[in-house]
C-alpha cells in the first residue's frame, strides 16, 4: 500500500529545516548546509554525484533506505530552483544537472503551468498547479503500489503534516542551533495531529528519529 513518506529531512536542535534567505547562491539557506553534513560524507551521497568512496555506517544506511521503495516523489517549487514567478522560459531544470537522484515520476508544486520534463535517468517532472492535494493524488497513482516521498520544502511538509497526510517521517536531528529560518513544527501540534516517535537511532553526525501517524 503506498504511503506518504518523509525521508532524510534534517532539521537543526532549534527546530529549522532550513536557513534564512533562500537564493541562488544559498539553495538550503544561510548556514543551511550545515543540516545536511551528516549526509554529505556517506557513500550514498558520494554515489549519487557519480563519485567513489564515501563513508559507511549509520547514517549512510539510513541514507540509503531513504530512496528504497520510492515510486514518486513530491516537491515544492522551492526545492525544484530559485525561479520565482511565472516560469521566464524553460532553461531552468532543476539544482542537479542532466541526470537528477529521483529516477521516477516528480510532481513540483507551482502557480505558473510548465510542460513536464523529461531527464536523463527516468526523472520526469510534472508541474502540478491545482494544488497539493491533487500532486498527492497524482503522485500515488504514478507510484504503483511503492510510497511517495514528499521531498519538501519545509512549507509544503508542514502543509501536509497539519493535514496529516504523512505516514511516516524520519528526521535527521543535527547538533547545530541555526538561529533562524523556516521551522518545521511551529504551530503545530505533532501529537493532537497523530503523530508518535516510533523509533531512535543514533548515527555518526545525526540523531535519527522516526515518526509515524497512529
Amino acid at each position: 500500500m503506498t504511503r506518504l513518506v518523509v525521508r532524510s529531512f534534517a532539521v537543526s536542535l532549534d527546530g529549522y529545516a532550513a536557513g534564512p534567505d533562500q537564493s541562488l547562491e544559498h539553495p538550503l539557506g544561510v548556514r543551511g548546509p550545515e543540516l545536511m553534513e551528516w549526509f554529505f560524507p556517506t557513500r550514498m551521497w558520494r554515489s549519487m554525484q557519480g563519485a567513489d568512496g564515501g563513508e559507511t555506517g549509520v547514517d549512510d544506511e539510513i541514507a540509503q533506505q531513504g530512496f528504497a521503495e520510492v515510486g514518486a516523489w513530491i516537491l515544492g517549487r522551492n526545492m525544484f530552483g530559485p525561479v520565482r514567478g511565472p516560469w521566464p522560459d524553460d532553461s531552468w531544470k532543476g539544482w542537479w544537472g542532466d541526470e537528477p537522484p529521483y529516477h521516477v515520476p516528480v510532481f513540483v508544486l507551482t502557480h505558473h503551468a510548465r510542460e513536464p520534463l523529461v531527464m536523463k535517468g527516468g526523472t520526469v517532472f510534472h508541474f502540478v498547479t491545482d494544488g497539493i492535494d491533487s500532486a498527492v493524488k497524482q503522485a500515488i497513482s504514478a507510484a504503483n503500489g511503492k510510497d511517495v516521498r514528499v521531498g519538501g520544502g519545509v512549507a509544503t511538509v508542514r502543509q501536509l503534516l497539519s493535514a496529516s497526510r504523512i505516514d511516516d517521517m524520519h528526521l535527521a536531528l543535527r547538533p547545530v542551533l541555526l538561529g533562524g529560518g523556516e521551522p518545521l513544527f511551529q504551530g503545530l501540534d505533532m501529537h493532537a495531529l497523530g503523530y508518535r516517535c516510533d523509533k531512535v537511532i543514533p548515527g555518526e553526525r545525526a540523531t535519527h528519529m522516526f515518526l509515524r501517524r497512529a
